[in-house]
């Protein structure tokens, strides 16, 4: 009830932060918003040029396949990146006035998720383009999305707190996404990976993160059970640790920034 009371009091500041980081994104681009758009458009692009005709046979309508993985792998890497660094660069303003320093972390993750939305429009494009079918199944879609707004958040509390105390952890993140995305199945099935990689890849909320997502907007039917159970298991798990993590670390945190 604390942290409830303490955060609607501070609501007006995160939306102003959120605001303020989705100004600044596209500041002095002439396209502006429309980057969020045809980013994951271009790179589908690219990317399909590319193993199209490696997984050709194996991945059927490989454009949305590859899209839905690209999209919330996309905003996981975006969301936690800027939760990373938001507590060092919103330091001048620890100094100045008093406010719960979970927002920070919280703002970067939130405008990410809103640019997230305009992402989606290009996986609209691409059904339409491709004549996929599209199902009742994928008005569920705001299910897995906040799923991973969850475990990105909760993620992104932990990065903030550690990129204080060791900042060779911002640079250490970037490997590990990028060995992160290779282990997660967004440009090639699962199914050609051998017994042991395919066992760990149960373990990886990521997967679970996408798969839902997939089943949704690709695959036309409703998430199972299990899928469910999994991504909100993660999703409460790191929002958990991270909430334990921040809480006992954040004092000590104007010594460091």
């Amino acid at each position: 009830m604390k942290y409830l009371i303490g955060f609607l009091r501070y609501k007006w500041l995160l939306y102003e932060l959120v605001l303020r980081d989705l100004k600044i994104k596209y500041r002095r681009s002439v396209l502006g918003y429309l980057w969020s758009l045809l980013n994951p458009l271009l790179m589908m692009l690219v990317i399909s040029a590319v193993f199209s005709y490696i997984f050709r046979f194996q991945i059927e309508n490989f454009p949305i396949y590859l899209l839905t993985g690209q999209v919330i792998f996309s905003f996981y890497s975006e969301a936690t990146n800027n939760a990373m660094t938001s507590v060092l660069y919103g330091a001048g303003l620890l100094r100045k006035v008093y406010i719960p320093k979970y927002i920070l972390p919280m703002s970067r993750v939130l405008s990410s998720f809103i640019n997230l939305f305009f992402s989606l429009l290009a996986i609209v494009i691409v059904l339409i383009v491709t004549r996929t079918p599209i199902t009742p199944a994928i008005l569920l879609f705001p299910i897995p999305l906040f799923y991973t707004l969850l475990f990105s958040f909760g993620v992104g509390m932990i990065l903030s707190v550690l990129a204080v105390f060791f900042r060779d952890v911002i640079h250490l993140y970037g490997v590990l996404i990028t060995a992160w995305m290779y282990f997660t199945p967004i440009f090639y099935p699962v199914s050609i990976l051998p017994d042991l990689p395919r066992t760990l890849m149960q373990f990886n909320p990521l997967y679970h993160l996408v798969e839902c997502f997939r089943s949704v907007v690709l695959y036309g039917r409703a998430p199972s059970l299990e899928t469910h159970l999994y991504c909100l298991g993660f999703g409460l798990a790191s929002i958990f640790i991270g909430t334990i993590v921040f809480k006992k670390k954040q004092d000590r945190m104007m010594l460091y920034v």
